[in-house]
Parts: C-alpha cells; structure tokens; sequence
C-alpha cells in the first residue's frame, strides 16, 4: 500500500498522479464517515469535494513527514459543521474537562462485558438507526471514537474541541443509545460524571 505521507510530499510538489492516489487511498474512508455525520450519501458525496477542494488549497501548509489523514478528517469534519451550520441544524454545546471516559460499543455496552455475546446484526441495525436520532456533537463523537476506531484524543483533534469535551460527547451519546436501545448500563460498571462537570457540560 502507497504511504500518504510520501504520496502528500508528491502531491504538494505538483505531482496530479500523486493526487489520483492519494484520493483513491483515503476518499472511500472519509466518504463512510461523512455518510454517518450527514445521514446521507448525497450529501456526503458534496462534503467530499468540498473537503478535497480545501485540502487542494491548503497543501502548501502540509507539513513535510506528517501523517496527512488525521489533517484530512479535521478538514472533512470542519467542512461538515460548516454545513451543518449554515443550514442551521448544529448545536454547540460546551463542555468541562473532567468526565471520565466510559468505553463502550456501538450499542452502548461497556466495553468491559467482553464474556458476553455479540449483538447480532438486527441489534447492530437499531444501534445505527438510533445513532442517527442523536445530536449532532454526541453522533460526532460516538461516529470517531466507535465506528472510525479513533482514540479520544485524535477524535478531539479532529472536532476541534477538548479531550474533556470529547469524553463528555462520547459519554453523552454512549448514555443516549443505552435508551434509544432500551438498555441500562451495570451501575457498579459506569462512572458517572461528577456534578461539576456535569454542570458545566450543560
């Protein structure tokens, strides 16, 4: 497999193959993840050209040697909110640094509960169709750090936002799923946020 970085290099000396294959390379990637923001292919489809077309004009500010993917996602994800905001459906919201991160899955298990049986594909159904129910920063945040594999820092990285913040999204939307799902998380197995913290996340 081609190295982003050596392909970006290319890229950013005016070498257009370079471009072709660094698309192929990453653009499948960054379009499943804008369909999960967006909810929709079309709609994804145009935040994927928009993002390409703002990667294009900033490639001077690539730095040499860096792992150009995380630069994407935040380009992609910014493009998004942009959007999202200009029709007028995003929230913000702001956050404490202080929530402890709860692992969990998609579903909304505790990451923890390993000895016990996968969901099965129609429960994996109602977790997607749940996640598109949530608010926009929670749906980021679950969409990073659950269906993109992206720890909480690099997922903070890419919204923009705070480690603390991002916990507090992630924890936000673990909660929501758990129900949207009709589920309830072990109370000796969660650590709720403390009351500080909560205050201030509100």
């Amino acid at each position: 497999m081609a190295d982003p970085r050596e392909l970006m290099q290319r890229y950013q000396a005016g070498d257009a193959e370079a471009f072709r294959e660094l698309y192929a390379l990453v653009a499948p990637k960054m379009l499943g993840y804008l369909s999960k923001l967006t909810k929709s292919r079309a709609a994804a489809d145009d935040l994927l050209q928009q993002t390409f077309l703002k990667i294009h004009r900033a490639r001077a500010a690539y730095v040499l040697g860096a792992d150009p993917l995380p630069w994407f996602y935040s380009i992609a994800h910014r493009t998004f909110i942009d959007e999202a905001r200009r029709l007028q459906r995003a929230v913000v919201r702001s956050a404490g640094d202080d929530v402890p991160e709860v692992p969990a899955g998609i579903t909304g298990e505790s990451a923890d509960r390993t000895d016990e049986p996968r969901a099965d594909p129609e429960l994996a159904k109602a977790a997607l169709e749940a996640l598109s129910g949530l608010p926009t920063q929670q749906r980021e945040a679950v969409v990073l750090t659950k269906l993109e594999g992206k720890s909480v820092a690099e997922a903070a990285v890419i919204a923009g936002t705070t480690v603390g913040a991002m916990k507090v999204r992630a924890h936000r939307g673990y909660e929501a799923l758990r129900r949207l799902l009709g589920r309830k998380p072990p109370t000796d197995q969660v650590e709720k946020p403390d009351n500080k913290a909560e205050r201030v996340a509100r």
